[in-house]
């Protein structure tokens, strides 16, 4: 009797393809946005991107297709597949804002990025305030403890930073706001140019502030505290400009 021969699924092959279409995408995504494939150029053959990346045909149509839909190119009969001007480009799509982030030496981007998530956080705690419920309250109280008890250990003083701020999204109405508030945020910590720095006992002050406004049931100083707190915080963070002083605080 002849043994029955292994099985081996044939997705295996497959599962090869989005990983390396990722690896394409993220790596035009950054040509793109650095320059290096400026507005109004097209991109190079389809024979020349499968040879620069090693894939095959299909896995370049596929990468054109996501750089379509994050509004990076158009494609279009006759005259191939163009880059897009900025103003078309999805900029809270997550790739795309990474490369923006990664590639703005002027840290504009990571400016604008603190000032809208300063207007969505602070509408998210406006409505966590409206009426939270004594269980919501425990919790947050409990991630505000949990910043205190670390006040000595930046990095997990930073982690219950992001558990309370998630807590504060969890109990707001505000669904789409505070997707896009975890989008940013995400990028905003995922970029060296924003490491936390000292000075954690005036976060924890501005983290208090909001647990008081929220816990009070105050929905206008719970969004005047929110809004002080992520705009103030990016102004610690914020790396000093060539022509500006270095603070020695």
């Amino acid at each position: 009797m002849i043994p029955d021969r292994p099985f081996v699924p044939t997705i295996s092959s497959r599962e090869k393809a989005p990983r390396l279409g990722v690896t394409v995408v993220t790596e035009l995504v950054d040509a793109i946005v650095r320059g290096a494939l400026p507005s109004g150029t097209t991109l190079p053959p389809e024979s020349v991107l499968c040879e620069q990346f090693a894939v095959s045909r299909t896995v370049i149509r596929e990468s054109v297709k996501r750089l379509e839909e994050k509004g990076l190119v158009t494609v279009a009969q006759g005259r191939g597949t163009q880059v897009a001007p900025m103003a078309s480009w999805k900029m809270v799509d997550e790739t795309v804002l990474a490369a923006l982030v990664a590639n703005d030496a002027s840290l504009g981007t990571l400016d604008d990025l603190s000032v809208v998530r300063a207007a969505l956080e602070a509408v998210i705690a406006r409505d966590a305030a409206t009426s939270p419920s004594p269980e919501d309250i425990e919790r947050l109280r409990e991630a505000l403890e949990l910043m205190r008890d670390t006040i000595n250990d930046q990095t997990a003083f930073g982690q219950a930073d992001v558990v309370f701020h998630a807590i504060v999204g969890q109990m707001a109405s505000n669904r789409l706001a505070d997707s896009i508030v975890k989008t940013l945020f995400a990028q905003a910590l995922a970029s060296a140019r924003y490491s936390l720095r000292s000075q954690l006992e005036i976060t924890l002050g501005e983290h208090e502030a909001v647990f008081d406004a929220i816990a009070a049931g105050d929905p206008d100083a719970a969004e005047r505290a929110m809004r002080a707190h992520i705009l103030d915080a990016w102004q610690r963070r914020r790396p000093p400009r060539a022509d500006e002083p270095v603070s020695e605080l």
